[in-house]
């Protein structure tokens, strides 16, 4: 009659264990999980960042043999055509404002979340480049207007 006492006894403590073990089980596979997410955003952030990257990185190409700029100076271009269609973008909601405007307004206009300030860097850098070459006018209160 001892022998059934202990294997009942055994029994119980390995039905606590068999359950205890579950709920680790459980708990892990949570956490496996979450990190699986985590891991996702932390991919796509990193696209984000590579592509907004990009986007800010000097524009040059190649022709025979020698660097032109891909946003050339103003007295270079015969228009505004010479422009890549983003920069043409830019420079149209700049000249449609009644007056100076806010790198953040135009990122509203392009549809840019002007809530979050790492998305209006690229756009920053593009203006100023236009300032640079003379398609813009950056003023002293880092607000842009159209040359005439």
């Amino acid at each position: 009659m001892q022998e059934r006492q202990w294997i009942t006894a055994r029994r119980s403590e390995l039905d606590a264990l068999a359950e205890e073990l579950a709920k680790q089980l459980q708990e892990v596979r949570v956490e496996r999980d979450e990190l699986e997410i985590a891991e996702r955003v932390l991919n796509r952030l990193a696209e984000q960042v590579r592509a907004d990257a990009e986007a800010v990185a000097p524009v040059s190409a190649q022709v025979a043999g020698r660097a032109v700029l891909l946003i050339p100076h103003r007295s270079d271009a015969a228009d505004e055509g010479a422009l890549p269609g983003d920069y043409r973008r830019i420079l149209a909601i700049v000249r449609e404002a009644d007056g100076p405007v806010q790198v953040r307004a135009v990122g509203e206009r392009l549809g840019l979340d002007a809530s979050v300030r790492g998305k209006l860097e690229p756009l920053r850098a593009k203006m100023t480049k236009l300032a640079d070459r003379g398609w813009l006018h950056k003023r002293g209160d880092g607000r842009f207007t159209a040359r005439p």
